[in-house]
């Protein structure tokens, strides 16, 4: 189920690249985007929060004031506030529905997952909260069917239900009590989101402002041409006919009224403990985590750097040596994605002499064997168009990338790839070029190998591509795993400028044999 829904998560993010382009592409920002949103009801919030009256009418009064008499201003600060709201669910529910399809909440990535479902309850909360202080005849339906929900609950001594049997039961302390909560809520929530991101290095909570302008556009055009408008006052002497309801807040509201309350309690309790237990369920093996090897360690903190997950500290040295730090790898955070043996230094090709065995590595997959496996795939090669394929283990099948003659090798993510590998496919002659390939730009698995694979060619990241190496000779492609086509495609399109590269190179002509006279001299 999850390959299928991956597949369709990437065949609508192909349309989205084409229109956006990566960098703008929604979907691979919906936490930074459901951030953005949150600020923005926040900020919108603290403006209403200053005209709001917590009276039983003057609630109501208030927010009237608000959307006619201060349209320009608090009529559109209210409905940023509700079409925000509603675009946070959205953001948040294919977010949730997304990672579960890439399947990135196994392992050491279950704790981002496990912290991410109690938002569930703190972002409807707050909406319903909300929802309920306008005090309009959808508040009045809303109150009455959640503390008659409520109530199913062994809790409470009497049945809160009660307090809505009239206005004159209703106080106004009802009114603080709901500001309170819908301030509280959204608080904790920012708590929780702050956990939430706590194994990410590098997390992205902001959007790139094209893409938070044109979101912000958009809902701001949405605010002014279909403000958030009340419906009639409350009265809890009559029951309201229809009532306009919120589907992405209030969806749970309908089925309370052919399902006993108890049950949807029971329903929603099993679903949130589901959602908690998904990172092992089934039980996944768990790959080897990286391991240093302190005598080609020199506390550079390169892996440390870029690691994604924040698995790698500097600590003082343990071993006698003359540097100051090494490398520790929590075992808890590690995600075995290789890319701290790109970062390293010493994780290069070209040495001899002593074994190849860098600063840190995947033990299950060190670079002495990625050498090895570089060198095997290049023995077959043949032609002036050779091309040594580098790709990653969450985007094409290697045997797909096997039959267009290309010799390809595979690790973890195209990050665990030090730059010094393809100088050294290049300079040893064991290809005429070097094609790149893993997930979709901007949407990495293990979240920033393709960048810092990208800045490191560019000469923007230790460890740097050297100067040397002729960038013409170098490709890449990021397909993911459904972009087969373009990735043949543009493939045989490096192999043809390969090959307009060898034939516009001038061949090297033997030296001219020596004539009598040269001999003469040179014997002389």
């Amino acid at each position: 189920m999850k390959k299928l829904l991956r597949a369709g998560f990437e065949h609508i993010e192909d349309g989205f690249d084409v229109l956006f382009g990566p960098k703008w592409n929604p979907f691979y920002q919906l936490g930074a985007l459901g951030w953005f949103y949150y600020w923005i009801v926040i900020i919108s919030g603290i403006y209403l929060y200053i005209f709001f009256d917590t009276g039983i009418t003057e609630a109501y009064q208030s927010l009237d004031y608000l959307t006619y008499e201060q349209w320009y201003a608090g009529g559109i600060m209210r409905s940023l506030h509700r079409y925000a709201s509603d675009a946070l669910v959205i953001m948040m529910m294919i977010h949730l529905l997304r990672e579960f399809a890439m399947d990135r909440f196994r392992s050491s990535r279950w704790f981002a997952w496990f912290t991410g479902v109690p938002m569930l309850w703190f972002v409807f909360s707050a909406g319903i909260t909300g929802y309920w202080m306008v005090w309009d005849t959808l508040a009045q339906y809303i109150a009455i069917a959640t503390t008659e929900w409520l109530d199913t609950l062994p809790l409470f001594g009497e049945a809160i239900a009660r307090n809505f049997l009239s206005d004159t039961t209703l106080s106004g302390r009802f009114f603080t009590l709901m500001v309170f909560l819908h301030i509280a809520l959204p608080l904790f929530l920012l708590f929780i989101m702050w956990i939430h991101i706590q194994r990410h290095a590098s997390p992205r909570v902001n959007p790139p402002l094209e893409l938070a302008a044109g979101t912000f556009i958009m809902l701001l055009v949405l605010s002014i041409a279909k403000p958030a408008l009340s419906n009639a006052p409350a009265d809890l002497a009559t029951v309201p006919a229809v009532v306009g309801l919120d589907w992405f807040y209030m969806s749970i509201y309908p089925l309370l009224d052919y399902v006993p309350g108890l049950t949807v309690w029971i329903l929603l309790v099993t679903a949130t403990a589901l959602l908690l237990l998904v990172p092992w369920l089934p039980p996944g093996q768990r790959n080897p985590v990286a391991v240093v090897n302190l005598d080609n360690c020199n506390g550079c903190s390169r892996c440390a750097t870029d690691c994604p997950f924040s698995a790698i500290t500097m600590e003082p040295r343990s071993d006698g040596s003359a540097y100051e730090h090494e490398a520790v790898v929590d075992a808890s955070h590690c995600t075995s994605c290789g890319i701290c043996a790109g970062a390293c230094p010493t994780a290069t090709p070209f040495r001899r002499r002593s074994d190849l065995s860098p600063g840190i590595e995947l033990p299950d997959q060190p670079i002495k064997e990625l050498r090895e496996k570089t060198i095997t795939a290049s023995a077959r090669l043949i032609g002036n168009d050779r091309v040594i394929v580098y790709g990653c283990q969450n985007s094409l099948n290697p045997e797909e990338m096997a039959g267009t003659g290309a010799g390809v090798v595979t690790m973890p993510c195209i990050g665990m790839l030090p730059p010094s590998f393809i100088d050294f496919v290049l300079s040893k002659k064991l290809a005429d070029g070097v094609f790149l390939t893993g997930c979709r730009a901007g949407d990495c698995y293990f979240r920033l190998g393709i960048k810092w694979t990208d800045a490191r060619i560019a000469g923007e990241r230790d460890p740097r591509l050297r100067q040397r190496v002729g960038r013409e000779r170098i490709g890449n492609f990021w397909a993911g795993l459904t972009r087969r086509k373009d990735f043949f495609r543009e493939l045989a399109a490096f192999r043809m400028r390969l090959k307009n590269l060898a034939s516009s190179q001038p061949e090297k002509q033997p030296p001219p044999a020596a004539s009598e006279n040269d001999r003469e001299i040179t014997h002389a």
